[in-house]
């Protein structure tokens, strides 16, 4: 069972209620975002100068929303031997229980599930959780006026939870993004999105509390970015990838997680902000990947007793407990037991805060780093590096399919590489009328990995199994698109 704060990614849609209080005569409603083909994407947050309106009147942000939070419908097909909740990662699992059939069906055919998401571009771009959508077979959105589309797989962050969709369409309406910088702890906001198949709900509550770190996006490589925005508006399973807006209508975060016992909202839901949002879908559309810029510190929050152990006068800040190798903070000339206190302006007093601020650079970006050392403020300027320890942009390889001994291999698609769970591989094609006949491989056979070299593209195959041919042969290791993982040996006496 989850504890009091145990959280839970949500596997469904976002929630849009609606309180209607008093009705002003006139109203300074949000600007509705009229389709217009011409417009495509821009990732400029909106200074919102955040006015709340006359009599906080909840309906002319609701109106304008509404229209673009999409439904969205996730396909997985069975693997042998499976079933639903086999399917789905033990988190979420421990999350919905023995009810995830409600969510994933146990029929022995395909199963179904279901989220949210925000159109964020009238061309079709559209923002949503990757949980929402990860290992799906098939993505399709649902209009809020109820056309259905079949939606592309742009790219995903996994450790951010987001990903970006794209459908064939134009003139579409769509949300612009607010400054989630500007918001405010205890200011209304309204919750978007699909709970329980509920199309097109709308919840309002007031943000709780701001860069909070839940502990949900935990990853082998630490790279997970949690800050994330709280509130009590009402989100419940499907509001997942759904918007969260101010009053003016502005998109300040997308819907992902709640803290739960049971399963079902009890007063605590988690948005990202905004900030990150755009971030991540610019470097996904730019570079088909997500550049991560790293300033390289181990850092410790400080608090009581950390002030109390290194004799600490001031509990604002983060303490540097080491520094990486060549990173840009011991580049910068940071020390262990530095205390740095703001990025670029902005005050840090915890990790998840300075996740965030360093977390909205690239690579080759230089941020201010203001500090203290021996009581004394200082400020220096850092080059942010990339995890291999550059300052370069990291690129997506386009892979390109060759022949070789007869067969085609070719490279793995992004939609199948996020339904198994692959980084890159090479699929495998006319196998009938190749060498590799006879070593038992099938069409459609993905190789992942060549004795314990990682295969990432076409070519390393063949580079790897040239290399073997002075040797006793390889052992083949990959899987099939239906989930089942397989082992060849190829070029070995028997």
């Amino acid at each position: 069972m989850l504890g009091l704060l145990g959280s839970a990614i949500l596997g469904g849609g976002v929630a849009v209620g609606g309180y209607k209080l008093l009705e002003p005569e006139r109203i300074n409603a949000p600007q509705v975002i009229a389709a217009d083909p011409n417009v495509r994407y821009t990732s400029e947050l909106r200074s919102s100068n955040y006015v709340v309106p006359e009599g906080l009147n909840f309906t002319a942000a609701a109106a304008s929303v509404t229209p673009a939070v999409v439904h969205v419908m996730t396909e997985y097909a069975p693997k042998m031997g499976d079933n639903s909740t086999a399917r789905m990662d033990p988190f979420l699992r421990q999350f919905f229980g023995d009810d995830i059939e409600q969510y994933h069906g146990r029929s022995q055919g395909a199963q179904m599930g279901s989220g949210s998401g925000v159109i964020i571009a009238a061309n079709g771009y559209i923002v949503t959780n990757n949980h929402v959508i990860d290992k799906a077979d098939k993505i399709e959105v649902v209009l809020d006026d109820k056309r259905k589309f079949k939606a592309e797989l742009v790219g995903t962050d996994p450790n951010t939870d987001l990903a970006l969709l794209k459908v064939q369409a134009d003139n579409l309406p769509f949300v612009r993004y607010g400054n989630s910088d500007d918001v405010k702890v205890g200011q209304w906001v309204l919750a978007v999105g699909n709970p329980f198949n509920l199309n097109s709900t709308v919840t309002a509550g007031i943000i709780s509390a701001k860069g909070r770190n839940i502990n949900i996006l935990r990853r082998e490589d630490n790279m997970g970015i949690e800050s994330f925005l709280q509130t009590d508006a009402v989100v419940n399973p499907g509001n997942s990838g759904g918007a969260l807006v101010n009053l003016n209508g502005d998109l300040i975060g997308i819907n992902s997680a709640i803290a739960s016992q049971t399963g079902v909202f009890e007063g605590y839901s988690f948005a990202v902000p905004s900030s990150i949002v755009s971030k991540v879908v610019d470097d996904l559309l730019k570079y088909k990947v997500v550049q991560r810029a790293l300033l390289g510190v181990n850092i410790r929050e400080v608090d009581a007793t950390l002030a109390s152990e290194k004799k600490l006068k001031n509990l604002n800040g983060v303490y540097v407990v080491g520094l990486g190798k060549n990173s840009a903070a011991a580049d910068a000339g940071l020390q262990e037991g530095d205390i740095i206190t703001e990025i670029n302006g902005v005050k840090v007093n915890t990790a998840s805060q300075l996740q965030e601020q360093v977390a909205r650079f690239r690579p080759g970006d230089k941020i201010k780093v203001a500090f203290l050392r021996d009581e004394k403020a200082r400020t220096v300027s850092a080059t942010l590096r990339n995890a291999t320890g550059t300052t370069e942009v990291v690129r997506e390889e386009v892979a390109k399919a060759i022949k070789y001994e007869g067969a085609t291999l070719a490279p793995v698609s992004r939609q199948e590489m996020n339904k198994l769970g692959l980084e890159g591989g090479a699929k495998i094609s006319g196998v009938k009328d190749s060498n590799f006949r006879e070593t038992g491989i099938d069409e459609g056979f993905i190789i992942t990995r060549i004795d314990k070299n990682k295969v990432t593209k076409p070519q390393d195959v063949q580079r790897y199994l040239e290399a073997a041919k002075d040797n006793q042969g390889a052992l083949v290791e990959g899987i099939y698109p239906d989930g089942r993982k397989a082992y060849y040996p190829i070029g070995q006496s028997e």
